[in-house]
């Protein structure tokens, strides 16, 4: 039986081929793959795309933009072609109308329900904020559809170090009432590359079926 990857495994891992494979509008578009899939959703602006740029340690795999509302489609990219990312749209204050919000929003329900790769969602929560009324009910439908979700805050170069221990504990004791998140906290910078040894492990642990 394989062993667990090492830190050295997920590092040679991200740090190898990555490809952004295609974008998605529609379910229907939506790559013919096994590989094990990871999805990564927020609200909009918590950094996303610049969290695939960090893991891969690459500038410009994924557009990131200061822009609320930027990624209007999913976007699929193929690590090692042991892993598939798929970047989603983030929700919340995008400077979008309402019913394009509606269609991107119908288009991740979409995705999340019946994607059969996918293994984990990692719910991107901005360190600075904490959880909010938005981000709860992604959790809670998450929970519903019984769909694995890690809780990963961002932006912790941003939040004050005396705050960091009492925003994870905070987070921690929150989601503990939650059924479908995985216990325990992730804090990641993507601008100081903090956490992100520790997440490339848990994406490539997940990856190979070790969790």
């Amino acid at each position: 039986m394989q062993d667990k990857p090492t830190q050295a495994d997920a590092t040679k891992l991200f740090a190898g081929q990555a490809t952004c494979l295609l974008a998605a509008a529609d379910a229907v578009q939506f790559p013919a793959t096994r590989l094990p899939e990871i999805a990564l959703i927020g609200r909009s602006n918590v950094g996303k795309s610049s969290l695939v740029n960090a893991l891969t340690g690459r500038k410009a795999l994924a557009r990131a933009s200061k822009t609320p509302g930027r990624t209007q489609q999913i976007v699929f990219f193929d690590v090692g072609q042991k892993l598939m990312l798929a970047d989603l749209p983030g929700y919340g204050h995008a400077k979008a109308p309402r019913d394009v919000q509606d269609q991107w929003n119908n288009l991740v329900h979409t995705y999340l329900r019946t994607r059969p790769p996918l293994r984990c969602v990692c719910l991107l929560i901005d360190g600075r904020h904490g959880i909010l009324a938005n981000d709860l009910g992604m959790m809670q439908f998450l929970d519903r559809a019984a769909v694995s979700y890690q809780i990963v805050l961002t932006k912790l170069d941003l939040v004050k170090p005396l705050e960091r221990d009492a925003r994870v504990q905070q987070t921690t004791a929150l989601i503990q009432r939650h059924a479908a998140a995985r216990p325990g906290v992730m804090a990641v910078s993507s601008e100081k590359n903090l956490g992100m040894d520790e997440l490339r492990l848990f994406l490539a642990t997940i990856a190979a079926g070790k969790l």
